[in-house]
């Protein structure tokens, strides 16, 4: 229903120190999230991500942030982390108001959260401190994720794969697939497919690149190019 109340919770321990996570959530967003910027006190502006206010900043230790508005829409975001054998260990809790369908909305969310926190501990592991360039593009109405797949030959379920993108040749290893969502790490770079037409949405990509690549209008007209080309 439109306007219920939400939450979603997600743990995992992250092979990294508090410090490089603490970087990576505050600092280094763009390089498994988007970019995400926020005044380092509480009371300061976050920006980025539903434009909302800092309510907690503990260094390496807890952030949380709220943005609300007059119609009764909140969204609160909180992340504990906690130095642990192996790593360290983040709590996240994602509160608020879904705007529409909320069977719809819940998964989505739910689905879109694991890929997100998976992609954080692929950066803390793999591209620690490093800034990205985030490059995303949403494919043209009625475009399927499976098409897209077929394009990039990427449906056979590899662990290694190479496939051809306006980056050129990429050659990478597959560290997340599910139904709706594909994770290609490279030598300098995290591929993400967004299989969104599940819920209705268009299918997407959102690619976090260190070496540098293409850009999102090049992205644009790629996955315009196969709706030409009849993959769909």
């Amino acid at each position: 229903m439109k306007g219920e109340k939400f939450e979603v919770r997600y743990t995992a321990v992250l092979p990294a120190t508090p410090a490089v996570v603490w970087d990576a959530l505050t600092v280094n967003a763009g390089g498994w999230l988007w970019p995400v910027s926020y005044e380092p006190r509480v009371g300061g502006r976050q920006e980025g991500l539903d434009d909302g206010v800092v309510t907690e900043w503990d260094p390496e230790r807890r952030l949380a942030t709220h943005a609300s508005r007059d119609d009764g829409w909140f969204n609160t975001l909180t992340y504990t982390l906690e130095k642990v054998p192996g790593g360290t260990r983040l709590d996240y809790v994602h509160q608020g108001v879904h705007e529409n369908d909320y069977a719809t909305e819940q998964a989505s969310c739910v689905a879109h959260t694991d890929l997100y926190f998976h992609t954080l501990g692929q950066y803390v592991a793999h591209f620690p401190g490093r800034t990205a360039t985030y490059v995303s593009a949403d494919a043209p109405a009625g475009m399927s994720y499976a098409a897209v797949l077929e394009a990039l030959g990427l449906t056979s379920g590899e662990e290694r794969v190479r496939f051809t993108t306006p980056d050129g040749s990429v050659s990478g290893i597959v560290d997340y697939r599910t139904e709706n969502f594909l994770g290609v790490r490279t030598e300098d770079a995290l591929y993400r497919f967004f299989g969104r037409d599940t819920w209705g949405w268009p299918v997407g990509v959102a690619h976090h690149l260190f070496g540098g690549g293409a850009s999102s209008e090049a992205w644009e007209k790629w996955l315009g190019a196969l709706r030409v080309g009849g993959w769909v």
